[in-house]
């Protein structure tokens, strides 16, 4: 060793070895993880989909340039996801940051900053640093990314979903959803067959501009779709993946509950949103006060029961609520309209990790019902959107009232939590017919070329206690709004987010739809302890260092004297 240390060659040999070592590295990169909740890992589904790209796929992130703190801090995490996509996919993956309009004349930026718009990146106002001693500039950041594959183009809004109101921990949920985003916008590029999903009518499902965002943008921009009128078949075509359910108003018949009841026991897969009782604000409107909410007489509840949940016959209220116009005094003889949080109107969250809902904005709600899990025998049941720790459900016959809540009293009569208002159910189901099929239905089925079923394979199922979760609402100025926006602040929830990812999770079967379960957990300094400890971190942070480079500075010397000195001797 010393011979080499003191051959002429020794700095040439640990530059050879250390250009061996890069270059080893950049073609086996290796990262060791060293986060409680692996944020560094890609998860299993991930690394299959990015291993087994058979072409190049392109991304262009849209962040860069002088920003505010917490998009720079977007920026850093989601390039530091995509390095670990590139060391996935190798050289089928490639990716660049960069400023949308940068260098371009005004016309040619405003037309690509329409572009970016149609693909659906809405653009955020921002200050930033132009240059040292210049001041600010305003500009527009469109905090998504550009996707390309084969031709195929798509476009991921990165803070879609989340929470524009909550700071550092929207920003923190953005990151954890960065992985999802980008390995699911991938996927549906890839796909060369899309699964078909079908819309159900025959008992009074809307099919207005009601459910304009749910069908154009939601069902026919991923899926193959269809609108299946339940009494033009004899049975539920099983090329249906899944099939929609949406506010249905008018009594099943048994027969349409039996051709369900097959469609599951055949493995289709449904989505219901219930609403049990008839509570409208057209009623409210035309009443001027309060109306009285009623059973609309569905009659599948004893199918719902059998399957493991039972919508019930009341309404949910909550404290934590949408704000709508309301009328809080009078003045000239005119009235005084405030928005105001209306409890009929949840703001609806997850509350145990499940990831279709894990991550979002509040899901908003209209006169929602409560639900509760039944034992039914195989069947796994989660919850996936509850009320706040304030809420409180109102028995039929419930009473709507513009003034439900006017005194004290009233607020201390919110004293449930997590009233359950969505469920999820897998496993295998057991037909209501069991054992009760008559002989007619058995010669209608054998005619149509299907056997009679009375357990389903392992199957899913997901059951919402409100008609109007996935409806949107209609201006005559601005026509369908976004599913989930309110037409009065024009704040959107993650309503389109949460049916979106309610559809993906019955029709996938690749599991990416997992990684939305990612837990970022957000460490934040103590503001208490570092005002009581500011001068004891500053000489730690500053001084300390200082004080260790000198001390190993002096160390050296001396050592390196006294080595020095034995060899004279």
């Amino acid at each position: 060793m010393k011979k080499i240390q003191q051959s002429r060659l020794y700095w040439l040999i640990i530059l050879v070895i250390l250009f061996l070592l890069n270059w080893i590295a950049a073609y086996v990169p290796y990262r060791a993880d060293l986060t409680a909740e692996r944020r560094y890992t890609l998860s299993t589904p991930t690394r299959k989909l990015l291993s087994g790209l058979d072409a190049p796929v392109t991304i262009d992130v849209l962040l860069n340039g002088e920003m505010p703190a917490g998009f720079r801090k977007l920026a850093a995490s989601t390039n530091d996801l995509l390095t670990e996509f590139k060391a996935a996919g190798r050289s089928n993956l490639r990716f660049t940051f960069s400023k949308p309009g940068d260098g371009m004349a005004d016309t040619a930026r405003l037309s690509l900053y329409d572009s970016l718009a149609q693909l659906g990146l809405r653009p955020t106002n921002i200050k930033a640093q132009t240059k040292e001693g210049e001041g600010q500039e305003e500009r527009l950041v469109f905090p998504g990314a550009v996707i390309s594959y084969k031709g195929r183009t798509t476009a991921i809004d990165l803070l879609q979903g989340v929470s524009s109101e909550g700071g550092l921990e929207s920003l923190n949920k953005a990151e954890a959803l960065l992985e999802y985003k980008f390995a699911n916008a991938i996927r549906q590029l890839r796909q060369d067959t899309v699964p078909m999903v079908g819309y159900l009518v025959g008992n009074g499902e809307p099919v207005s501009y009601q459910v304009y965002d749910l069908i154009e943008n939601v069902l026919k921009k991923n899926y193959a779709f269809r609108i299946l009128p339940i009494d033009s078949v004899a049975i539920i075509p099983p090329v249906f993946k899944a099939m929609v359910i949406t506010k249905p108003v008018v009594t099943f018949s048994e027969d349409q509950k039996f051709k369900l009841d097959q469609y599951v026991m055949h493995g289709g897969r449904i989505i219901w949103m219930i609403d049990n009782l008839y509570a409208e604000m057209d009623s409210l409107q035309r009443t001027q006060n309060e109306f009285i909410a009623f059973d609309r007489g569905l009659d599948i509840d004893d199918m719902l029961f059998r399957y493991g949940v039972r919508v019930n016959q009341d309404l949910v209220q909550d404290l934590n609520a949408d704000r709508i116009p309301s009328v809080v005094g009078s003045m000239g003889g005119k009235p005084q309209i405030e928005l105001l949080p209306w409890p009929y109107f949840p703001r609806l969250s997850n509350y145990n990790g499940q990831p279709m809902a894990k991550n979002l904005d509040d899901v908003v709600a209209q006169f929602p019902n409560s639900i509760d899990t039944v034992a039914a025998p195989g069947i796994n049941k989660s919850i996936l959107l509850a009320t706040s720790q304030n809420s409180r459900t109102l028995a039929t016959p419930a009473k709507v009232s513009w003034q439900s809540i006017e005194t004290e009293d009233d607020l201390k009569m919110f004293n449930k939590a997590h009233i359950p208002v969505a469920v999820l159910l897998e496993g295998r189901f057991t037909s209501l017919y069991n054992n009760r099929v008559t002989a007619e239905q058995r010669s209608l089925w054998q005619q149509a070329g299907q056997d009679i079923s009375m357990q389903s394979p392992e199957n899913k199922m997901i059951v919402i206690a409100d008609g109007d979760i996935a409806l949107n609402a209609v201006t005559q100025n601005e026509g369908p709004l976004p599913m989930g926006m309110n037409a009065y602040t024009k704040y959107q929830y993650a309503n389109r987010d949460f049916i979106q990812n309610c559809v993906e999770y019955l029709v996938d079967e690749t599991g990416i739809l997992e990684t939305r379960g990612k837990d970022f957990t957000l460490r934040l300094l103590d503001r208490k302890k570092l005002d009581e400890k500011k001068s004891y971190w500053q000489v730690v942070n500053i001084v300390l260092p200082i004080i260790l480079i000198l001390l190993f500075g002096l160390v050296y010397q001396w050592m390196k004297k006294r080595r020095y000195q034995k060899v004279r001797a």
